[in-house]
């Protein structure tokens, strides 16, 4: 595996979360910029899930990360994240490479996990706030 890539955070790995997990991401990866990420975002339980759109002004915003030891912390995240073989299918989440648009207008591939399940009933919300214990 690359020893660069990007990885894309919308929910609770983002900065202003202060999670463990976004700590352990902060560990293994420096932050590049915001950035956005055409897709919807839906209201999963106390934290929030991504899906894909094909409509331009949808877009969620979150942060983009360059992964150091993408080979150590990805594997983790996936842990986080329930997502791959270690896990029932389908998965919650599917870690998948997208193209995201970083705050100043740039675009790379990143990895994103997003949601796996159907979204119908499930809230829309246009920005995700992380709630602090």
């Amino acid at each position: 595996m690359n020893s660069d890539e990007y990885i894309f955070v919308y929910g609770t790995l983002r900065r202003d979360t202060n999670s463990e997990m976004h700590h352990l991401l902060a560990k293994h990866a420096e932050f590049v910029n915001d950035a956005s990420y055409c897709g919807k975002l839906y209201q999963i339980d106390c934290y929030p899930g991504a899906v894909p759109s094909d409509d331009p002004k949808d877009a969620v915003r979150g942060e983009v990360y360059l992964l150091h030891q993408a080979d150590v912390v990805l594997p983790l995240l996936d842990q986080y994240e329930e997502c791959g073989l270690a896990f029932p299918e389908p998965n919650e989440y599917s870690r998948q490479k997208q193209s995201v648009s970083l705050k100043d207008g740039r675009l790379v591939t990143a990895w994103v996990y997003v949601y796996n399940y159907p979204t119908e009933g499930l809230e829309l919300i246009l920005e995700y706030i992380p709630t602090h214990p």
